[in-house]
Formats: structure tokens, C-alpha cells, sequence
């Protein structure tokens, strides 16, 4: 951030009074510009005992696979978030169950929240940000062409979760970026 977006002056970053990190503040109106991890919301729509998948048209992760899923827009609620990314992303209306999962992922600064939800008629087609969308079961999943660990992570625990007697108990943990080794 170089400008503060309330007058337009330069911001600096420092640790504010009374505050033990250090944010952006404007040089002038002295606004404090806090940056705060994104949310992502989104669904695993369930039809039949399958799984709906979406090949993603955009980047990053290109021609890989994920659950219809994207950041909150201000002014809605992660259910609704949810619910509008599985629309734009495989044209599928859902009805949310649960909430499944809850991931955070400190390095890039995102929480993810995944919910279930069952599909209202089977019906799906491929959004803007989608190449393909399509239903599979566990067999099927492309697990080494899934776009992002944490949708991989909560599919391995969906499935787990699916054989046992007790159904869907709330996931939660942290997706933690390893450095790489070199040889």
C-alpha cells in the first residue's frame, strides 16, 4: 500500500499507539489501514453419492480441479457465499446442509469455509470461471490434478467421514506451507 484511501496522502508502515503490529498508517490523517486475512467460502454439492467438481478457467491453478468455492463479497453471509459461488461457478442451485470444514491458511492470509450441500435438481453447466464441471465418486476424484491442498485435505476427511456411523462431525485444522528442500 503506498497511498491512504481516505485523503490520498502517503501511508507508512509502522506500529501504531496502542497496537503491537505493524499496519499501514496515513502520514496526514493518520487512518489506520488494517489488512485482515480473506474468507473463502464455498460447497461440496452432493447429487446421488457423487460430487460436483469444477475445472477451473482462470488462474492460479489453471485446468485443475476444486469445489465451486471464492472470497465473501461484503454485505453477504458465508452460507450465501457459498451458495452464489456454486451458481456462478457450475450453474447449480444448492441447498446447504452443514457446515463441513473450517481451514486456515496463515502464509497466504485465507480462511476457508466449506459447507455440504445438496444439489436441488441435478442440473449444472460451466461458468465463466469454469472449463468443465462434473459429478464424481470417490473412485473417480482426480486427487493428483485437485487446485489447492486444503480442497484436497477436506475431500480425503469428507470421504473418511462418509463410511463411519456418526456422519459429518465439523472439520477443522491448518494448511501449513513447508519449505522447499533442496538436494
Amino acid at each position: 500500500m503506498k497511498f491512504c484511501s481516505t485523503c490520498g496522502a502517503t501511508v507508512t508502515l509502522r506500529i501504531p499507539d496502542g497496537d503491537n503490529r505493524e499496519r499501514f498508517v496515513c502520514d496526514d490523517c493518520l487512518t489506520v489501514h488494517y489488512q485482515n486475512p480473506k474468507i473463502v467460502a464455498g460447497c461440496i454439492p452432493e447429487w446421488e453419492g457423487h460430487i460436483l467438481l469444477c475445472k477451473r478457467a482462470i488462474e492460479p491453478r489453471y485446468g485443475l480441479w476444486t469445489v465451486p468455492a471464492g472470497f465473501m463479497e461484503n454485505g453477504e453471509s458465508t452460507e450465501q457465499a457459498a451458495i452464489r459461488e456454486t451458481w456462478e461457478e457450475a450453474g447449480a442451485h444448492v441447498k446447504i446442509t452443514s457446515l463441513y470444514s473450517v481451514f486456515s491458511i496463515p502464509h497466504i492470509s485465507q480462511v476457508y469455509m466449506l459447507f455440504r450441500g445438496d444439489l436441488r435438481d441435478g442440473h449444472y453447466e460451466a461458468g465463466q470461471e469454469s472449463l468443465q464441471c462434473r459429478l464424481f465418486g470417490e473412485k473417480e476424484i482426480p486427487w493428483e490434478k485437485l487446485a489447492f491442498p486444503v480442497v484436497k485435505e477436506t475431500l480425503q476427511r469428507y470421504y473418511m467421514d462418509k463410511g463411519r456411523d456418526n456422519g459429518f462431525p465439523l472439520q477443522r485444522g491448518e494448511i501449513i506451507k513447508h519449505p522447499t528442500r533442496k538436494s
